[in-house]
Order: C-alpha cells, then sequence, then structure tokens
C-alpha cells in the first residue's frame, strides 16, 4: 500500500487514510509505519485552511478554486471536516455533493472526514492525512474546516496559509467573527460579489480592511491580511485569492518562516499525541478508573470543583 500511495494510486490513498483515523490498535501501529515510511515524500505541497461563517459558500468556493488549480496544472487534495453524527460519528454533511467537479476530476481528491465531536475545526488525525495526500502527490491541500462558530483556531496547526471567506453584510457580521479568528486570518476573502451583492460586498471588504487595521498583524513583516473580494459562482476575483496565498507562502518559503512554522506544528502534535497516550495508558489502570469514576461523582454532585478533581486525579497518577 506504501508503494501505491506514493505512486499517487488515490485508492491507496483512501485506504491509508481510513487507517490514519481508525481507533483500533493494529490500524495505529500501521498507521505509524505507513507515515514513516513515507515522511520523505511529504512537505512538498502548499496547505491552505480555509474557514467561514455558515452559508458563506465554502464548498463552492473551494469547488471553483480547485478547477482554477487544476486548469494550472496543479494536483489537489481536499480534506474536509465535517460535523459528526451524535448517533453514528459519521459526517453529516458529506461536502462531496457540493464539489461534484472536484469529486470526477482526474487530478484532484476530495476526502470528507467526521470532526468526532472535536472542536477547533478539524478532524483528530487530520495532520497525517494532509501528509499523506503529500506522499501521493498532491501539490497543494486544501483543509475546509467545520466552519466559524465556537473555535477554528486548530487548523492554524495543519496549514501554511490561513484563509477566512465571509460574506457580504459587515456591520452584525463582522462582530460575529472572533477575534481570534481573525488574528489568525492570512488572507480574507468577502464571497458573493456578484449581481446586486457587489457593492455590499466592496463596503464589505474595506469594513474588514479597518478591523483588521486595529488588530496586531499574525505576521509584522508582511503587515495586515488582505482582504479581497471574490465570487464563488462567476469566478470573479478568485484567482487574485490563489495569488494573495502563493504570495503568502513564496514570502515564508524565502524567509525560513515555513520551515519553523512546520517544525513548531510538528512538536505540537508530538505533545498532543503524548498527551492522549498518557490518557488512554491512565485509563487501563483499574485503580486509575476507580478513582476517576468516584471524582466524576463528585464533581457532578457538586461536592469537588472540577479542577481540583482533576489535580487529585492526576497527583494518584504519578505516585
Amino acid at each position: 500500500m506504501i508503494d501505491d500511495l506514493v505512486a499517487g494510486d488515490r485508492r491507496a490513498l483512501a485506504r491509508t487514510i481510513t487507517t490514519l483515523e481508525s481507533t483500533n490498535p493494529d490500524d495505529r501501529i500501521r498507521a505509524e509505519h505507513i507515515l514513516e515510511a513515507v515522511l520523505p515524500h511529504s512537505g512538498k505541497s502548499i496547505r491552505v485552511g480555509i474557514t467561514g461563517t455558515p452559508g458563506v459558500g465554502k464548498s463552492t468556493f473551494i469547488n471553483k478554486l480547485g478547477q482554477h488549480l487544476l486548469d494550472r496544472g496543479h494536483r489537489l487534495a481536499v480534506l474536509t471536516v465535517d460535523p459528526s453524527s451524535r448517533s453514528t460519528g459519521g459526517s453529516i454533511l458529506g461536502d462531496k455533493t457540493r464539489m461534484a467537479d472536484l469529486a470526477t476530476a482526474t487530478n484532484a481528491y476530495v476526502r470528507p472526514s467526521p470532526s468526532g465531536g472535536r472542536t477547533g475545526g478539524v478532524a483528530l488525525r487530520t495532520h497525517e492525512a494532509v501528509l499523506a495526500c503529500e506522499a501521493a502527490g498532491f501539490d497543494v491541500v486544501l483543509v475546509e474546516t467545520v466552519g466559524v462558530g465556537q473555535s477554528e483556531t486548530a487548523v492554524e496547526d495543519v496549514s501554511d496559509a490561513f484563509l477566512l471567506l465571509v460574506g457580504p453584510g459587515g456591520g452584525d457580521d463582522l462582530q460575529g467573527i472572533k477575534r481570534g479568528i481573525m488574528e489568525l486570518a492570512d488572507v480574507v476573502a468577502v464571497n458573493k460579489a456578484d449581481g446586486d451583492q457587489h457593492p455590499l460586498a466592496l463596503r464589505t471588504a474595506a469594513d474588514y480592511q479597518n478591523a483588521l487595521s486595529l488588530v496586531r498583524p499574525k505576521n509584522t513583516a508582511l503587515g495586515p491580511p488582505p482582504v479581497l473580494t471574490c465570487s464563488a459562482i462567476t469566478g470573479e476575483g478568485v484567482s487574485g485569492v490563489w495569488e494573495a496565498v502563493e504570495h503568502l507562502h513564496s514570502s515564508l518559503e524565502s524567509t525560513g518562516a515555513l520551515q519553523a512554522k512546520r517544525q513548531h506544528q510538528a512538536l505540537h502534535h508530538f505533545e498532543a499525541e503524548v498527551q492522549r497516550l498518557l490518557m488512554a495508558s491512565a485509563h487501563r489502570s483499574g485503580s486509575f478508573r476507580a478513582l476517576h469514576d468516584q471524582l466524576a461523582d463528585e464533581v457532578s454532585s457538586g461536592r469537588r470543583s472540577v479542577a481540583g478533581a482533576a489535580r487529585r486525579l492526576m497527583e494518584a497518577h504519578s505516585h
């Protein structure tokens, strides 16, 4: 499967990501072997995280952007993160239905994954899936998040550039975008800039540009992120959005900031994996589970604080 993956076989890529996402212990060991083998073939793509308010047209925008990238000779992978069903754990939306052109394109690969109830906008194994896509020869990887709501900041840890997609409106819509998202955005694009909404989209772009001038730039050398307008329906402005992403990526690469950012991301994922494994190991201990259940009962009944219970559990585990 590793040989087929590196050769660019899409079925091998699909099987690889399924293995990466599996919680089966044997599959996790297989996933580790696969990742170790393909690491030398990864890291050669432009990674872009895309988020936006509900109804802004993320999937339609990605479909149009994807066509533009394919026309330019790129091989494109799209990883979409959908809300999870509480009953089955599977994806609810299934973005493939809104990316019909990309789903059938020879040089494109679209993979929906359930969020698993995780906040942060990305799934647990999105970073590993990005590496697999790169090993399969895809030179652009787009990660579409669940959507601006609680927290989409985790996409920063799997991407080189963070694209925030917003709709015409400004005012209340601008108030609804969290400051943390604004601080992380590398490029802001006002979608639906067509027809009667075009003038409103231009005013909205100006509002966002003014708002971003009040926020400390994420990259002081590059200044505030550009705010552009586009239409996922007509395609107007989509190429300009991609040019802004490419400019950012080349700037980061030329200064060494891109390598430093990816190294920081890898360490972040390492620490997160260590924490998951430590908790999993602790829960396999009968005494740990018993104390956990006792403290959980005390917390739920109001007899002990959450912080106090967590500290007591960790102290007992460390001894």
